[in-house]
Parts: C-alpha cells; sequence; structure tokens
C-alpha cells in the first residue's frame, strides 16, 4: 500500500492531472501487497537479501571500479575503467536494493542507498548528464554513437529512481533522472535530432516515469523514441550499423520476423506494450504475430532464447543448438517482462505459460543454490566446463538477477473489474484492491514439487470471477469450493468460477503432475530422436556425476517407469527423477539446479527408442 501512497501523493503535490488509464484487460498486483511464504521461493528470497545482494555490493564498491567511475567524475580526475555501460550495473544493483526496502525494510541498506545516491547527484553535469564514460573519457564524443548504450543507462536509472521512490518517499534520486530525461529531450525529439538507441531499455523506463509523475512529455519521448526505428535514422561512426541487430529494419508496427539481440528485442517489445498502455499505437496485434515466430520457432524448452553467441541472439528458425545454446539469463528475464505484459492486454493464458517456463528453467539456472555465483549464457548440454561465475566483466546478468527476483510477487495475481486473476502459484499472503476495497487473499502450495493449491478469500466481495490459470502443460484438473467439487468455464486457459464469494471461501486448484517425455518440433534437427524430461513448470537434465554407468548409454523407451525421489547434500529439499527403462536407470535433476557440485557433463535432451 505504502507504494501506491506514495505515488499518488507526488502526483498530487507536483500539481500535475490524473494520466489516462492503462488500456488493459488485466491490471497488475503489485508485490508490495504480496507477501511471499512459499517453501520453494522464500528460502530464495532469503539468500537474495543475505547473499546476493551483498555480492553485488561488493562488486560494484570493491571489486571491480563501477562506483569509482561516478567518484572520479565528482573529483573530476582519474579515468572511467571497465565497459562504457558498466553505470547500467550498479543501477540495476541499485533497483535492487529499492525492492529489497519494500520487502524488507532494512536502515543500514537503506544508508547504502541513499550514499549511492549522493554519489549519482554528484556526478551529474550541469547541463543533466550523467554518464561516466563519457565524461571521464571525453564529452565530445557524447550523443556520437547510438550503440554506446547512453539511452540504455538511463533507462536503468529511471528505473531504479523510480522503484527508490516508491520504496522510501526520497525524490532526490529521482529529480537527477528528470534532470537527465530533460537533457535528452533538448537534444532529441521532433524538429531536432534524430535518435534511435541501440540498446532498448529507456523506452520502457519512461513510461515508468510518466506513471508516477503524470508528465505526458515523458510518454511522448518514449513513443517517439520508438517511431524512430525503420526510417534509415541508426548509424555508428566506427562500424557497420546492422539494421536487424539493432532491430531498424523496418517500423515497429511493420515488424513481421524477428531478428538480432535477444535481450535487446525483449525490451523493445516491452517499451511497445508499455506505450500501446495510453495510446493507440497499433503494437499490440504485431506483438502477437511476433510472439508466434519468440515461441513457436526460436524458444528452446526452458524459456531461453538466443541461439548463438555471435549476435547474443537470434539465427534460423527451428535452430536451437543444445551445447552452444546461448539462452543469456537477461533474456530469459526479458521473456518473463514481455509475456507478463502481453498477459494484461489478452487476459490469455499462453503468455503465463512462457512466463512460468521461463521463470522456474531460463531464470533460475541463471543463479547457483547458494546464491553467490551465476550464469551469463544457459546451455542445455555441458562437456563439464562451463561453470557459474563470481561475477563478469559484462555484468548484466547477475545485477538483472539481483533486481528481478525480489519482484516476482508482481506476477502472481492480477484484477479487472470482475475477476481476481491467479496466474503463478506461489505461497503468499495478499492484499488485492478490487472496486476500492481490499480484499485479503492467502494461497498455500508445495507447488513445483506437487499440484495442490489452496487459496482461502479474507472478505466477501459479491459476485466476481476466480480465474485460475491452468498451466499448457497440465492434462487433468479439479476444483473445488470448501471442499466441494465446483463448476466452471474455460476461457483462454483460465478455469473460471463465478459465484457470490463470502470471507472464508477456500478454493482448492489439484493440477495432475506426471512425468512426462517431450518430444521436440520435428523441424528441430538437433533434438532429433531425443526426449526431454518435464514434470509440471520444470526442465530436468542428467548430470554425469550421479549417472557415472548410464550417461552416455541411457536410452528412453516409451515404457520407461519414473519415480520421483528426494535429493541430498547441497540438493537438499529438491525432488529428483529417476528413470528406469528395465535395463539402466538415470537420474535426473531440475535443470536449474546443475553444476551446483563438482565439475560434470549435463544434458536435457536424452537418446529415445
Amino acid at each position: 500500500m505504502k507504494r501506491n501512497l506514495l505515488t499518488m501523493f507526488f502526483v498530487l503535490a507536483m500539481g500535475l492531472s490524473a494520466q489516462a488509464q492503462p488500456v488493459k484487460v488485466v491490471k497488475q498486483v503489485d508485490f508490495s501487497q504480496v507477501k511471499i511464504a512459499d517453501g520453494f521461493w522464500s528460502p530464495r528470497l532469503d539468500r537474495h537479501v543475505l547473499t546476493t545482494q551483498p555480492v553485488c555490493i561488493d562488486q560494484i564498491e570493491n571489486q571491480t571500479d563501477r562506483i569509482r567511475n561516478f567518484i572520479n567524475v565528482a573529483k573530476g580526475e582519474g579515468k572511467h575503467s571497465g565497459i562504457f555501460f558498466d553505470d547500467s550495473d550498479v543501477y540495476k544493483a541499485m533497483e535492487g536494493i529499492a525492492y529489497s526496502l519494500i520487502n524488507h525494510p532494512d536502515k543500514k541498506l537503506e544508508a547504502k542507498a541513499d550514499e549511492w545516491i549522493d554519489i549519482f547527484a554528484n556526478a551529474q553535469l550541469e547541463d543533466g548528464y550523467i554518464n561516466t564514460f563519457f565524461t571521464l573519457s571525453g564529452l565530445d564524443k557524447r550523443w556520437t554513437d547510438m550503440d554506446k548504450h547512453e539511452m540504455y543507462c538511463a533507462g536503468h536509472m529511471i528505473e531504479a529512481a523510480v522503484a527508490y521512490y516508491q520504496a522510501t518517499g526520497k525524490d532526490k534520486f529521482l529529480k537527477v533522472c528528470e534532470r537527465m530525461v530533460d537533457h535528452m529531450m533538448s537534444l532529441f525529439g521532433p524538429d531536432k535530432r534524430h535518435w534511435v538507441p541501440g540498446h532498448e531499455e529507456i523506452e520502457l523506463a519512461l513510461v515508468k516515469l510518466y506513471e508516477l509523475t503524470g508528465k505526458e512529455k515523458y510518454l511522448d519521448f518514449a513513443y517517439w523514441l520508438l517511431e524512430e526505428r525503420g526510417h534509415g535514422h541508426g548509424f555508428m561512426p566506427n562500424g557497420r550499423w546492422n539494421i536487424t541487430y539493432y532491430q531498424d529494419a523496418v517500423p515497429v508496427r511493420e515488424l513481421k520476423n524477428i531478428g538480432g539481440h535477444a535481450v535487446r528485442l525483449m525490451y523493445l517489445f516491452c517499451g511497445m506494450a508499455d506505450v500501446t498502455a495510453y495510446k493507440e499505437t497499433g503494437y499490440i496485434e504485431t506483438l502477437d504475430e511476433l510472439w508466434h515466430d519468440v515461441v513457436d520457432r526460436n524458444m528452446y524448452i526452458t524459456g531461453g532464447i538466443g541461439q548463438t553467441a555471435t549476435n547474443e541472439g537470434f539465427s534460423e528458425d527451428y535452430s536451437l543448438p543444445n551445447a552452444s545454446a546461448y539462452c543469456e539469463t537477461c533474456a530469459s528475464i526479458g521473456m518473463v517482462l514481455w509475456n507478463y505484459r502481453m498477459n494484461q492486454f489478452t487476459g490469455d493464458a499462453k503468455y503465463f505459460d512462457v512466463v512460468e517456463r521461463a521463470m522456474y528453467n531460463g531464470v533460475l539456472s541463471g543463479i547457483n543454490l547458494r546464491g553467490d555465483r551465476f550464469f551469463y549464457v544457459n546451455p542445455l548440454e555441458s562437456a563439464g566446463k562451463h561453470h557459474r561465475q563470481a561475477w563478469f566483466g559484462c555484468a548484466c546478468c547477475p545485477s538483472n538477477i539481483t533486481r528481478f527476483l525480489p519482484s516476482i510477487g508482481n506476477y502472481i495475481y492480477g484484477i479487472s473489474d470482475n475477476a481476481l486473476w491467479v496466474n503463478l502459484f506461489i505461497g503468499n499472503n495478499a492484499s488485492v484492491k478490487m472496486n476500492d476495497q481490499e480484499l485479503p487473499v492467502s494461497m498455500q502450495t508445495n507447488y513445483p514439487w506437487d499440484g495442490n493449491v489452496s487459496m482461502t478469500l479474507g472478505k466477501s466481495m459479491g459476485k466476481k470471477e476466480v480465474r485460475l490459470r491452468i498451466p499448457g502443460w497440465c492434462k487433468a484438473v479439479a476444483i473445488s469450493v470448501n471442499g466441494k467439487p465446483s463448476n466452471y468455464t474455460q476461457d483462454k486457459g483460465y478455469a473460471v468460477i463465478s459465484r457470490k464469494w463470502k470471507a472464508g471461501d477456500q478454493v482448492e486448484l489439484r493440477l495432475e503432475m506426471p512425468v512426462e517425455q517431450v518430444s521436440a518440433d520435428p523441424r528441430v534437427k538437433e533434438d532429433a530422436g531425443m526426449c526431454a524430461i518435464q514434470r509440471g513448470p520444470l526442465v530436468y537434465c542428467a548430470e554425469a556425476i550421479d549417472n557415472a554407468d548410464s550417461y552416455d548409454k541411457f536410452e528412453l523407451t516409451p515404457s520407461t517407469k519414473f519415480t520421483t525421489c528426494s535429493l541430498g547434500g547441497i540438493l537438499n529439499g529438491i525432488q529428483g527423477i529417476t528413470a528406469d527403462n528395465g535395463q539402466q536407470m538415470l537420474r535426473l535433476i531440475p535443470y536449474y539446479a546443475w553444476d551446483n557440485r563438482e565439475a560434470s557433463k549435463m544434458k536435457v535432451w536424452i537418446k529415445k527408442k
């Protein structure tokens, strides 16, 4: 509730007019209204606070010069260290700090954030510009190369500042951002200079700034930047501007096929969706068509995208190599962000099927079980030489993980005028605002280890719908209300229960969750003659460390028997699967949990007879 009240106060205090309401079928229930209490996710969130976040802060302050770059700018001395977009890692970590403060208020952590904000403010130039690379390397070169991520860094700064204001009510960082945006808008826009951001991100950030402040100019600037693409404006002084790689081949509403850098594409799609919430753009029809290109022809079973390291992105349709799969962690996070938005516009559960697949597999594989080591690349097969690292020279993935994990409560519930939407099955206690009334909701579940979900409503809400997402992997479902089987209709992947709801009403959902052998599309040559093992939302893999005699020899058959088993050691609390084909046995673990023990070969796709 704190975030919503602070936002309202800011708008009123600034004398701003209320902006138009988003044109969405489903509206967000903010994670600040959702307290996670879940056997699967709560330990991860605890490790995020105790381990992952301190690791990121230590890397930024002590192990690298990322914060030192800002200090050098303020002092007017020293050289820039690192990559030209390293500022963005600091901002993403800052956003993660803000989200942690919402979930777990901590005066010491807040003081650390305020310390950083003072450093940012001191590094801002008189004209509003803030970017340590160009300030330390030569201001004469700023705004001369569209690939140098100036607007990308500014976008992550804006997202962090909005999050910190919502967490604390402090606006110093927000004012830094507004000065930077005003600087950019003094140079670029209608009747000014053209600009095509080489790495998208600023577009969705500007919409967040508009939503907080109500200032239409930010929304208009975001829309202008999107419309700049595909008109021949892109350039870079030292190299060839690849119009496919930079999503600059055609105007965005005319896109028919995906291509280029996977993370940039996801952020572009998010920006298009966010602007559409407030303007008639025609983007959603385009995005829905592009969704099929991504999901049907270029997505891995883990929810990962981006086949090649060459462009950190897409290659040919149905070409999905496993050992060389790029599947950047940031791209899987991007899949969550984009598909979540598409669900809000359409009310179609197919988008949350992708959110869930990416979250439990492609995103979670990006961080180890202890919370202190990371994957940048997430292949589906390994010869035993691919391992998580403590940090990276290009550290976008660790910093992205640290802002994503504390915000997972965003994706559980949605609301519309007549319905409560249940999208993910994560134990929680929430306060959902429907028709200006607070509705307490609690959920208990052992998901993803079993498919039993119990949800209790804490207050009467009259005649309304409860819409429960039935995952695409689920072949059989049972639903009861107050212990009795319930009638329901089906709509776009949701089970819809309509009735007069009373305080204490309990909904029970039972999703059948057998182990399944999943075959790839026949056009995916790399997976011909193989199957992957999936149970519920989790994709499984085999590591040679568990299968000394059978790793290279085991074959799946139609009669292979599967049993679930509890794992020990560092994998304690995780359910594995044992496959028995009558001659040999193969032990499998969830894909997200691989490379947490000693070095070992790994594979997702397994030979079948």
